[in-house]
């Protein structure tokens, strides 16, 4: 069946709120581990989970690190404005540079309260190294399903990753019924996030200690990062009966030419990527790979990947090995002096996709009509229900702050 006719009311479940998460626990690698592989279901904790992992493994983990999206306005009345930061409006050549600028940006937000917002901007204090800063909000463009607003302070010597961190709260997902605490500062965020820029965290890596690593490598198992920054449309629920009415959202992803080269290096070991975020980006590595083979004059800012580009042909005609692609990518990438491949990825992967580099995923309990529970399927196959009956009879704990699992990809 192609994607496109996949009806998201057959990936659904009962999910209770008691089995929903609300707080992380004391230490991240005591969760739950649900294993499984060839059919075969095992449960641990994630301190033990080098020892399910084959020797000489490679790990990929997602180091974007989020950001507190959250900024809070009071009005002279008492109301309260929230103005929670989606992603930057413009296009930019590294994610980073819009997080250094100074003195003003435009990102695309939603507005909690916009009704309320009648003036032509609104106005916060803040203290930054005992120095007192103003930042102003002003609506630019009211969008579709959001707003364009440009945020602006004085001085202008701080950069907005200091404005934000200052103003800003950490934005928990909508299904944690709770204000954010100091724990979530912290617990939020995985121990090796490094380039800020996301709104949600990349979950699957929470679970990751100095102690798993280090076990990781006693077992000559190898890691490396990918960044995808991930918005908030992870958590846009699927509110189409099929797929091909539904939008994917795009994310932007940030590959060093490194990483690329350890992929191919390490394509006849088992690729195993830590969590939804880091699927995507490998798996879209190869498409946009496939892509330079077949367009090898395609300019950088074509080089993107939209929801449904590999079931469409020519792209899905094609039989180019995994080493065939990234090779072309990295030819590419030669060519074009492209030493980091900063894009936008909206790949969609569903029952029907066929996986080129990643042999396993660690990855969290997602929420029924997902397309993070299509991902799942997507590797697991129909067995996505047997694990999922699992995890709710033995007493697991379910989405972002909850227990996880590590899925060998069916290769059947």
């Amino acid at each position: 069946m192609h994607p496109k006719n996949i009806s998201i009311s057959d990936y659904t479940y009962s999910l209770p709120n008691e089995k929903i998460a609300a707080h992380p626990l004391q230490q991240r690698d005591a969760s739950k581990l649900l294993i499984f592989k060839d059919g075969v279901i095992k449960e641990d904790v994630y301190k033990n989970i080098a020892s399910y992992l084959p020797v000489n493994s490679f790990l990929i983990f997602n180091n974007t690190k989020v950001i507190p999206a959250r900024i809070l306005f009071q009005k002279s009345t008492g109301a309260t404005i929230e103005i929670f930061c989606l992603e930057p409006s413009e296009m930019v050549n590294e994610y980073n540079s819009i997080m250094q600028k100074k003195g003003n940006v435009k990102w695309k937000c939603l507005i909690g309260g916009a009704a309320k917002w009648k003036e032509p901007f609104l106005e916060k204090q803040l203290i930054i190294n005992e120095e007192q800063l103003i930042i102003k909000a002003a609506i630019i463009e009211k969008l579709t399903d959001a707003y364009i607003v440009e945020f602006s302070w004085q001085p202008i010597h701080f950069s907005f990753s200091e404005i934000i961190q200052a103003a800003g709260e950490i934005p928990l997902p909508p299904y944690i019924k709770r204000k954010t605490d100091e724990d979530d500062k912290e617990r939020y965020q995985t121990i090796y996030a490094l380039h800020d820029g996301s709104v949600a965290a990349p979950t699957a890596g929470l679970h990751f200690t100095e102690t798993i690593f280090s076990a990781l490598a006693k077992k000559h198992c190898t890691v490396d990062y990918v960044t995808l920054h991930v918005g908030a449309g992870t958590f846009k629920p699927v509110k189409a009966e099929l797929m091909e009415r539904h939008e994917m959202h795009a994310e932007w992803i940030d590959v060093k030419k490194s990483l690329i080269e350890n992929i191919v290096t390490n394509l006849d070991n088992t690729i195993v990527a830590t969590g939804n975020t880091s699927l995507r980006t490998i798996e879209s590595l190869y498409w946009l790979g496939v892509k330079t083979i077949l367009y090898p004059d395609i300019q950088p800012e074509e080089l993107t990947l939209l929801q449904w580009d590999v079931y469409y042909m020519p792209l899905m005609e094609t039989n180019y090995s995994s080493k065939e692609a990234l090779t072309a990518l990295l030819n590419w990438m030669k060519e074009n002096k492209v030493e980091h491949l900063i894009t936008k990825t909206q790949i969609l992967i569903a029952p029907g996709y066929t996986f080129k580099i990643a042999k396993a995923i660690i990855t969290n309990f997602h929420q029924p009509n997902s397309t993070l529970l299509l991902l799942v399927a997507a590797a697991v196959k129909n067995d996505w229900q047997s694990i999922y009956n699992y995890a709710l009879e033995n007493d697991f704990r379910f989405l972002s702050y909850g227990d996880g699992s590590l899925l060998f990809i069916s290769q059947e």
